[in-house]
């Protein structure tokens, strides 16, 4: 399951990567959601499930909802027009590092060690690695794109901290639907502003990339992450951000003929580092 999950959400960057070619930013971020909700919405009925009512839990879902994927992917899809899909992977990989630190900051039971810590500031010395010493000099394109990465994967520390504390005692497929159908609201009016009615005259490999966004790496990947979030607990389930670049590269290297630098690997050396740290088990063992 974890490598499933690594498969269809390193898949998701290259899949940006072909919509990215016929459709704007907002938009592929619409289709991502909008398609995922009816997928989800056939496994709540296979599966038995009522929706909660209630303002105070839809209200957290629409929190969840931004926190978790409209900012996030509207970050990663707008920084992809700028920088290779595979070098975003690396640079999402940030988000267990910092999102062990936010936890720490803001959760009571989750205590910010000298290890988190360390692992955090291996994190971010892998970032100045991939980003180098002319991001200090002044920001060009390139650079913004990086930072939108980065943004997207402080996004994510948050949603982390919100679900847990507003929506513990639902449903996994529950929470995943409540939130995909959240931020279809919001993504609606922010596409239609910023790009218009989208059109559906798109080619067939498009169409094929929005559908694998949205029942692939959207609505079969928050499955796969409650899966195995039960089954293995959350430490593991982290081992997945050390997982998706190499998809998500080799994707982008068959298909799109991308190639990244040294300074990329370095990069995703130390982020990976830092995980380690930040994890533990591995030192303990």
């Amino acid at each position: 399951m974890l490598l499933a999950l690594a498969a269809v959400w390193g898949g998701s960057f290259f899949f940006v990567e072909v919509a990215l070619t016929e459709v704007g930013p907002f938009t592929v971020v619409l289709h991502r959601v909008l398609w995922a909700v009816p997928a989800l919405a056939l496994v709540l009925w296979w599966k038995g499930l009522a929706l909660p009512k209630g303002i105070k839990i839809w209200s957290a879902y629409g929190v969840m909802g931004a926190l978790n994927n409209a900012i996030p992917f509207t970050l990663i899809v707008w920084g992809q027009t700028q920088i290779e899909g595979g070098l975003a992977s690396i640079l999402n990989g940030t988000t267990a590092v910092f999102g062990a630190v936010v936890a720490g900051i803001l959760l009571v039971d989750e205590r910010l060690t000298s290890r988190k810590l360390i692992g955090a500031l291996l994190g971010l010395l892998g970032v100045a690695a991939i980003m180098g010493p002319s991001a200090a000099s002044g920001l060009d394109l390139r650079n913004l794109g990086q930072l939108a990465i980065l943004g997207a994967a402080l996004s994510y520390s948050f949603a982390s901290v919100w679900g847990k504390t507003a929506l513990k005692g639902h449903a996994p497929e529950v929470n995943a639907f409540g939130m995909l159908s959240a931020s279809v609201l919001l993504m609606l009016p922010l596409a239609f502003y910023a790009e218009g009615i989208p059109s559906f005259a798109l080619s067939p490999s498009v169409w094929a990339a929005l559908l694998g966004l949205a029942w692939l790496a959207t609505a079969l990947a928050y499955l796969l992450y409650f899966g195995i979030l039960i089954r293995a607990g959350a430490a593991n389930l982290m081992l997945v951000t050390l997982m998706i670049p190499p998809f998500a590269i080799g994707l982008g290297w068959m298909f799109l003929g991308e190639r990244l630098g040294i300074e990329a690997i370095i990069g995703f050396a130390l982020i990976a580092l830092g995980l380690a740290v930040t994890d533990g088990r591995l030192f303990r063992r």
